[in-house]
This record gives structure tokens, C-alpha cells and sequence, in this order.
């Protein structure tokens, strides 16, 4: 176990490799008590790969790794004992009834006895599972299933709780509230790490980490990401934005351009004068164009970063 004031999840230089594909490549991270810390990254940028790593189910290559007090792989069996793991997939079982496989969790966690009734009892209420105990997990919404497998991974009150993409099967209102009771996990002291490709579950994300290529290329709160982004965010109405965004989309000073409903918003690389080039650059083609600044968001930190980390890339072969 992790004093109360040490990190919970330390990486230096974490490193996999498959044979010639580098997977994660010298990641850092440093993850506190009880904060929610999310990894946002499209498909192979190295999520769950490293979630795997951090639970003591897959080996570095190289580097360090740090949880909970336990070097890993040394002394991964400690760690798994200390820790709740949800996957994207549900990985309950489809033929037992909801109560039959959290009986089954608790026996694995070798939680028995009143303690096992009491955090059954506790599953059932927190979670909503109370009229669907002897429901088969395999008949139940992606919701429900969702809900339930959450209790599972937390049943044996783990210290570090690490959920690999958990909501893409779900609604809307279900993403809603998982979330809701993730902060109360967070708030009642379980650290956690949530890795996701949606931009609004990034948001809510104590700090984050933006994976691409199985490389870090940003770390931060999501509102210091957004204040210290390396360009400028404009909106621009035109009469036709299909035919303006394929102009401004190969000039070397537009990072991003993508249509919302009938305006077009624009990431460039400037920081200075901005407005007033895009303005010249727009009126141009289209003299009844307007132009305004508009507030980064988390989206644009990733196309940023993303790019970036391309062309470093591109340029190292």
C-alpha cells in the first residue's frame, strides 16, 4: 500500500514492443490519490496497452513502473489484489444472474462472510441492481451490464480503479451516470484511471494525457491544455463552407478545419494576428464571410498535439 501523500501510478520511460511496432514508447506519468486521470487517444495510441502494463497483465519492454508502492512486474500479484479493473468489453458472465456473479467476485476477492452480505447489499443499492439479482447478466441492457460490471470491479473496495474505454456501448443518459458515480468513487478516495476517445468524458477528467502513436504528447488539467494551446481557434460563416473548407484545409498555417452545422472552425498555428489573416484569407474567396475568435476546446488541443506529434515524426525518418 501507497502512503497517503506518495503517487499512486509512477512511469518513467514506460516502453512495449510487438516484434518491429513500438506499442508505448518511454512513457511518463505520474498519477495522484484519489484524482480522476484520463487517457485520451484515438484506436492504437497505446491505451490499453499501457492500462495492461499498469495492472501487472502484460510486461514492459523497458522503463520503471510504480503502483501502489509495488514495482512492477516484480510484484504484480500484490498489485492485483489492489486494484479493480473494468475492459471495454463485458467480461461477466452471460449465463449467471447478476447476483451469482458478484457472489462469484467476492469469493475471487476472497471477500466472505458479513462482509461479503454487507458489500453486496451496498453493490445492489449503489447501482441500481436490487430488482435485477437473479436477472441472466446476458439479457440485461448495455446499461445495466455496464453498471454491473462496475460493481464487480469495485466490490473488493480497491485502492486504484483503471477502466479501459468503459462507455462506448452505452446512451448518452447511461454515460451520464457512470460518471456520476465515478466522482463519487474518486470522492470517497479510489484514484482513477479512465482511458476514452470521447472529448466530453475528457473534460471531465481531473488531468489527462494525450497518447498518440504510443507517445505522450500532452499532460495536464483539460483547462490548462485548452488555455496554453499553441495556436489560435476562429469560427467563420460563408455562404459555402464545403467549398471553403477544402481551400483552407492545405494552407500550411491551418492546423484543423472541420464544418459545425453551417459554420466552419478553424485551428491555426498563429497566435498573433490570427483573426486578421484568416479574415484577408476568407474575404477573399468570399467577401460576405465573417470571421470570429471563438474559445479553444479539448478537440483542438488534440488536433494540435496530434499534428505535432506527426510532423516530429515525419521529420526523425
Amino acid at each position: 500500500m501507497a502512503a497517503d501523500d506518495a503517487p499512486v501510478i509512477v512511469a518513467k520511460q514506460l516502453t512495449k514492443s510487438f516484434g518491429k511496432l513500438v506499442a508505448v514508447d518511454h512513457l511518463d506519468i505520474t498519477v495522484r490519490r484519489a484524482e480522476i486521470y484520463g487517457f485520451l487517444g484515438p484506436n492504437g495510441s497505446g491505451k490499453s496497452t499501457t492500462i495492461r502494463m499498469l495492472c501487472g497483465l502484460l510486461d514492459p519492454t523497458s522503463g520503471e513502473v510504480d503502483v501502489l508502492g509495488h514495482h512492477l512486474p516484480k510484484e504484480a500479484e500484490a498489485v492485483k489484489r489492489s486494484i479493480g479493473y473494468m475492459t471495454q468489453k463485458f467480461s461477466l458472465y452471460d449465463d449467471l444472474t447478476v447476483r451469482e456473479n458478484l457472489e462469484f467476485l467476492a469469493a475471487v476477492h476472497g471477500v466472505t462472510g458479513a462482509k461479503a452480505k454487507q458489500r453486496l447489499d451496498e453493490m445492489y443499492q449503489r447501482y441500481r441492481l436490487a430488482d435485477l439479482k437473479n436477472q441472466l447478466a446476458g439479457t440485461m441492457s448495455g446499461g445495466q451490464k455496464q453498471r454491473l460490471a462496475l460493481a464487480g470491479a469495485v466490490l473488493h473496495e480497491p485502492e486504484l480503479l483503471l477502466l479501459d474505454e468503459p462507455t462506448s456501448a452505452v446512451d448518452p443518459q447511461s454515460r451520464r451516470e457512470f460518471w456520476d458515480a465515478l466522482f463519487d468513487l474518486s470522492e470517497a478516495g479510489t484514484t482513477l484511471l479512465v482511458s476514452t476517445h470521447y472529448m466530453d468524458e475528457a473534460e471531465r477528467c481531473h488531468r489527462l494525457a494525450i497518447l498518440d502513436r504510443g507517445r505522450l504528447v500532452a499532460d495536464g488539467t483539460p483547462h490548462d491544455l485548452m488555455k496554453n494551446l499553441p495556436g489560435t481557434t476562429l469560427r467563420v460563416t460563408c455562404g459555402e463552407p464545403r467549398r471553403m473548407q477544402q481551400e483552407l484545409a492545405g494552407d500550411p498555417h491551418v492546423v484543423g478545419v472541420a464544418q459545425i452545422g453551417e459554420d466552419l472552425r478553424v485551428l491555426t498555428d498563429l497566435r498573433n494576428d490570427a483573426g486578421d489573416w484568416l479574415r484577408e484569407r476568407v474575404l477573399a474567396s468570399d467577401p460576405n464571410a465573417h470571421v470570429e475568435p471563438v474559445a479553444p476546446n479539448l478537440e483542438d488541443v488534440f488536433v494540435a498535439s496530434t499534428r505535432k506529434s506527426k510532423s516530429s515524426l515525419e521529420k526523425a525518418a
